[in-house]
């Protein structure tokens, strides 16, 4: 299986992918190459399988553990009041999540529909370590405590 997910996992692992936030028991925390919504992050399942489906019980339910903690860590560190998760796998078919913090401050007609419906990735700002990086700093920290 050679996809986007697969190479961002191998790069993690050889500590060349400058996503990454931390790693996790069941993969990797890396903060979105965009930024469509201030803590916009994706988590990569390592080892790489194509779907949850595909894990042994025990190892579904730490990924769904690792994730939520995420949305933990954004709810500590953000201004999110929610946090969305949305496991789907139909172009990159790895197991990955992204991890959406919502905002009371969206616009309505975005707020109450899925991020990835309403929020153009193409136009989003992209990643900035001297914007983004003290956010990047909390949700590390946070996850190791």
């Amino acid at each position: 299986m050679d996809n986007l997910i697969t190479r961002r996992v191998a790069l993690a692992q050889s500590n060349q992918n400058p996503y990454v936030v931390t790693k996790m028991r069941s993969g990797w925390l890396v903060i979105g190459d965009v930024q469509p919504l201030i803590g916009y992050c994706v988590f990569l399942a390592d080892p790489v399988v194509p779907s949850i489906n595909d894990l042994k019980d025990a190892d579904r339910v730490q990924y769904s553990l690792d994730v939520l903690r995420v949305g933990d860590a954004l709810l500590a560190t953000t201004e999110a009041y929610r946090v969305n998760y949305e496991t789907l796998g139909n172009s990159e078919p790895a197991l990955h999540t992204h991890i959406l913090p919502r905002y009371s401050d969206e616009a309505e007609e975005k707020r109450k529909y899925p991020a990835m419906m309403v929020y153009s990735w193409k136009d989003a700002p992209k990643i900035d370590p001297s914007v983004h990086g003290g956010l990047v700093e909390k949700l590390r920290d946070f996850l190791k405590a």
